[in-house]
């Protein structure tokens, strides 16, 4: 439902800043791993990268992965995953074979 006191230009600064600060939050939490996050959510930062390439797109601003994803990460992708990354348990893999995210 939307509120009839916020026009949408307003509208779109809220969703905006509340945009980046999920992306904040989720630099701030490399602890939390994708994975968990697809698991639990059924998104993840990947997630994110590509919804921003496609809005990027569909305002007809060409965005490769790799620049969407450090626009994300905040860094290059290899980058944290080399130093954020661990590799996926068993138990990960199987949940996410069980729920079958297709991520």
């Amino acid at each position: 439902m939307s509120n009839p006191r916020v026009d949408e230009a307003v509208k779109e600064k809220l969703e905006a800043a509340a945009f980046r600060a999920l992306v904040e939050h989720l630099r701030a939490r490399t602890d939390v791993q994708n994975i968990d996050l697809m698991n639990l959510a059924g998104f993840c930062r990947n997630c994110l990268s590509r919804w921003y390439r496609e809005a990027a797109a569909a305002q007809g601003l060409a965005l490769s992965d790799p620049e969407a994803r450090e626009i994300i990460y905040g860094m290059p992708y290899k980058d944290w995953q080399a130093k954020y990354q661990p590799p996926a348990t068993p138990e990960q893999l199987a949940k996410m074979q069980e729920a079958k995210t297709g991520h």
